[in-house]
């Protein structure tokens, strides 16, 4: 007659102890309670609990067999045992026992959410949408809740929603570090590290022993290129884990805007060392061997990331790039094919011309890509296939479009915006070379295919007069774009060719950069151009006529050296010791430009080397130019 008593004081005792957190004084009371009574479904299934709570995964799948057994009609332990099967990895068993619960209570929100889980784990993302909903229809005020439909919403590519789910589990919980950094992450992969900063910043703040936001903090701060507070937060990263194996990777290309190239090295083989297969490695290592100089092993490098991940477009490309830099076009073009640009283009549903499709009297359409640099350089192939008897359609971006009407009368230029209503091929401009089998002998020389118009130039000849020895001169690239990195050299350097007898330097230089001119000019004379030079819509025009004027063009790696080159202008091209690919190695000329003389630095970052050539080779060219002496006229009778 006492039974019942001992064994309900035993319940209470364990249920106190139970929530007190004394986990294994509790165990000990439950284990007394089936002594007395083995089939007491509570005892059984509060033991099932305590052995989830500690790890013990197949001792509480047999308790929770066994519980079910004793009570089917339990929601509570069918939902138990799926959470259990799911961290077995038995998910279709799991998932058996979470529709059993919900038949059973179908307005538990848990059950709903942890069967919506497992179908994300199982990659069923829209029925795992449709589950979160549904949980979130009965407890939409759950934060945990909130943040784990929105990153289902994100890997089924809804992003936007993806996005409004974060916002709304952090109204109901700002603390919440991990949709924080889920939240950031994800505007990190849509490319939009500005708004994603915010995010990890606070992530970072709220678990700032997590490896892994720091990661993508740095990744954010690169993408922004602060690169040097990038290194500071995969430094962070790497204090926590030393072997992260992703921040080693992700370092190298930051240090290498840093000009930091040997760091940049010594990062990316220690990427290697720890995950040897790692395909990002070994290409971020052929990046830094380049910056190096060190062309034959970057190359190496890149082709085991491309053996290692055949389908890395962005090896494939480096690759392509690094074959033209040495001179291989054979080969080099067609690497050069799985760049962006051209990868997006070849998904349009009219064919691409490969080269081997006639084109007599049907339309090309040659879209541009890439910067005004290279559309400058490359518009020469529209001739080409103009004079292969196609009807050329050339779409530009609209600062060139007035300049680009220059190349041939019969050629239509576009916005870049504009798709003509029909044709028959199209072409990225880029890919031109590929399809024309360009080889190093075979690059179009032309001595120039642009020019300026008639007016402009007469305007500016008039302005800037006939006296002294004008030399125009671009210093500054955009320094936005990553591949200014050392290229761009201080307008302070010119100084010395201004004090070159008879010789006027003339800023052809706008935007950035321009600012240089106001510190210089007590110490050098640099004539500038105005206000109104090249200050509409359209670009280069006023730049082209002055070029025209002009006796001599001295440039660093910028779209002024490319339109001095289309316009057959003399031009003295400054390099940086390992420049663009389309400069090659170790030549002072050009097969781009005919009337290009290159001038490199023979090691990184050293101007002042490049512009004392250019001063000595400037006062030699002055020698030959000038008059050795008085011009006599004889008057005839």
């Amino acid at each position: 007659m006492n039974k019942p008593v001992a064994v309900t004081e035993l319940h209470q005792s364990a249920l106190a102890l139970l929530r007190q957190g004394h986990l294994d004084a509790a165990e000990l009371a439950y284990a007394e309670v089936l002594k007395e009574r083995p089939d007491d479904f509570l005892a059984v299934h509060r033991l099932a609990c305590i052995a989830m709570q500690t790890g013990r995964h197949p001792q509480a799948l047999g308790l929770l067999r066994r519980a079910v057994a004793l009570n089917p009609d339990s929601a509570a332990a069918h939902r138990n045992l799926g959470a259990v099967l799911t961290r077995v990895d038995r998910p279709f068993e799991a998932l058996a026992s979470y529709d059993r619960a919900i038949g059973l209570e179908p307005d538990c929100a848990q059950t709903h959410a942890s069967r919506a889980s497992l179908l994300c784990g199982l990659k069923r993302y829209e029925e795992a949408i449709a589950g979160f909903d549904r949980a979130v229809a009965l407890q939409p005020a759950w934060p945990r809740l909130q943040s784990a439909r929105a990153a289902t919403l994100a890997l089924a590519g809804r992003v936007e929603e993806a996005l409004l789910g974060y916002d709304v589990a952090l109204r109901l919980d700002s603390g919440n570090a991990a949709a924080h950094r889920e939240r950031g992450t994800l505007l990190l992969a849509l490319d939009r590290p500005d708004e994603a900063l915010p995010s990890l910043e606070r992530a970072a703040a709220l678990e700032p022993d997590n490896e892994h936001v720091h990661n993508s903090r740095g990744s954010a701060l690169r993408a922004l290129r602060r690169n040097a507070e990038a290194l500071t937060s995969w430094d962070r990263a790497l204090e926590l884990n030393p072997q992260y194996a992703e921040v080693y990777v992700n370092r190298g290309p930051a240090l290498q805007d840093l000009e930091r190239p040997d760091e940049a090295l010594a990062s990316c083989e220690q990427a290697i060392a720890l995950q040897p297969g790692c395909a990002g490695a070994h290409l971020n290592r052929g990046g830094a061997l380049r910056e190096l100089n060190r062309l034959e092993e970057s190359l190496a490098s890149i082709e085991r990331a491309i053996a290692l991940d055949p389908g890395c477009a962005p090896a494939r490309c480096n690759a392509g790039l690094l074959r033209l830099q040495l001179g291989r076009f054979d080969s080099g073009w067609s690497l050069y094919a799985q760049r962006p640009d051209a990868l997006a283009a070849a998904a349009w549903p009219q064919p691409l011309w490969r080269g081997h499709e006639r084109l007599r009297d049907k339309t090309l359409f040659v879209h541009s890509e890439q910067g005004f640099g290279d559309t400058i350089q490359f518009c020469r192939y529209a001739l080409l296939a103009e004079a292969r008897g196609a009807r050329v359609v050339l779409s530009v971006y609209e600062p060139l479009g007035r300049l680009m009407r220059g190349l041939s009368r019969t050629i239509q230029i576009l916005g870049e915006s504009e798709k003509p209503e029909q044709f028959d091929f199209h072409c990225p401009l880029l890919s031109l070379p590929l399809a024309f089998r360009t080889t190093l002998e075979t690059v179009p020389r032309m001595q120039h295919y642009l020019s300026a118009e008639p007016d402009r130039v007469a305007r500016w000849q008039q302005r800037l007069g006939n006296e002294g020895f004008k030399i125009g001169i671009c210093w500054q690239g955009n320094p936005r774009n990553a591949a200014d990195v050392g290229r761009s050299p201080p307008l302070a350097l010119f100084a010395p060719l201004a004090a070159v007898p008879g010789v006027r330097l003339i800023s052809l230089q706008k935007h950035h950069g321009t600012e240089q001119l106001v510190a210089m000019r007590a110490r050098m004379t640099v004539e500038e151009l105005g206000g109104e030079f090249d200050a509409g819509r359209d670009a280069f025009l006023d730049a082209a006529a002055v070029m025209e004027s002009l006796d001599l063009i001295i440039s660093s790696d910028t779209a002024i050296a490319h339109l001095a080159g289309a316009l057959g202008r003399p031009t003295w091209l400054v390099l940086k010791h390992v420049s663009e690919w389309r400069w090659l190695v170790n030549r002072d000329d050009s097969p781009w430009y005919p009337a290009h003389r290159l001038f490199r630095q023979s090691r990184r970052g050293d101007w002042e080397g490049v512009f004392a050539r250019v001063h000595r080779a400037l006062t030699d060219l002055r020698a030959t130019t000038l008059p050795v002496g008085p011009i006599h006229v004889e008057s005839q009778h």
